[in-house]
């Protein structure tokens, strides 16, 4: 009898990447407890976590979009755009704090409109089309702020929604992100657009041709994925106190390594959002023992597209029948 065989039931029918990923994790915690018994303490594990928040809120769109076989290089200006406006907003009378993180969210999703609009309809590469859509948000925050740092500051409610607490000792950020992936979980195994978004990973041609309006699952999973950029950008900016110039630049390449390393497939129509949340834990650990190997952020760079490549060359090839 086969090792496999031998297995729980649960683990038998679980992805293999998402088990490495997590099997991962347990290595990482691991070696990091062997330098320092704090880093198994819960208050650090509960911090890596609310880290984890931020990049988790923007690798579920990323999902989105890559389980289509698409890419979105929008992100950092996206995240950028949607915390300064959410902040700019903020300032605007008495309504301005209610309306601050919509605001946020809603300039995100215009992003990714224009986005799903330029890919589905005309049939622009969404490498090229994202880029694009990158450099237009980056000069009009430019012109926005003339190139300095913004003035305005996140509000409170932005703050306690970063940072705050509503169950003591758990941090909002974690609950949020938890949200997001309740929701997740549910678009992706409840719906037809779940469906239908596997369906055009796998052939967009026999997904057309079976009934799905596959220009409008494209546009929605790209707005999708700018609201998602916009309210990590937002959430960012509550926990920093105020938005910054490019302070989306950071989360680009660890949103794409973290839905690879949990098992989706580059090329689309394959991986469970359970390997994203494993993938976005697994970078974030990751950071953080590499800050306290005082790594420069160049090294760090090189980490996650060394990640990216191995976890392609392990689990994004197309199926010989595909």
């Amino acid at each position: 009898m086969s090792i496999r065989a031998r297995l729980p039931a649960f683990l038998r029918r679980a992805d293999p990447a998402v088990l490495t990923a997590f099997g991962c994790i347990l290595l990482l915690l691991f070696l990091s407890s062997l330098y320092s018994s704090n880093f198994l303490s819960l208050n650090y594990l509960l911090q890596q976590l609310k880290v984890a928040s931020f990049l988790g809120v923007v690798a579920a769109g990323m999902m989105v979009v890559i389980l289509l076989g698409h890419i979105d290089l929008s992100v950092p200006w996206v995240m950028t755009t949607g915390a300064m406006m959410a902040c700019a907003a903020a300032g605007f009378g008495g309504v301005g704090p209610i309306i601050a993180i919509p605001i946020g969210v809603l300039c995100g999703a215009a992003f990714g409109v224009v986005n799903g609009f330029g890919v589905a309809y005309l049939r622009i590469p969404s490498m090229i089309v994202t880029l694009a859509s990158n450099v237009v948000a980056q000069g009009l925050m430019v012109v926005y702020t003339g190139g300095f740092s913004p003035q305005d500051s996140a509000p409170p409610a932005i703050r306690w929604l970063a940072t705050g607490f509503v169950i003591p000792g758990l941090p909002n950020a974690i609950i949020v992100w938890a949200a997001i992936s309740a929701m997740m979980v549910f678009l992706f195994t409840r719906t037809s657009f779940g469906r239908a978004v596997y369906g055009i990973g796998n052939s967009e041609r026999a997904a057309y041709l079976s009934g799905v309006d596959t220009r409008r699952i494209v546009m929605i999973a790209f707005a999708i994925s700018g609201a998602l950029s916009a309210f990590g950008g937002v959430l960012l900016a509550g926990y920093a106190s105020k938005a910054a110039q490019a302070m989306g630049d950071a989360y680009l390449l660890p949103a794409i390594a973290a839905v690879v390393l949990g098992g989706t497939s580059i090329l689309g129509g394959r991986g469970s959002y359970l390997g994203t949340v494993a993938g976005v834990i697994l970078i974030t650990l990751l950071q953080s023992i590499l800050s306290v190997m005082q790594m420069p952020e160049a090294g760090r760079q090189i980490v996650y597209g060394v990640v990216i490549i191995v976890m392609l060359l392990l689990y994004g090839r197309a199926p010989p029948n595909r």
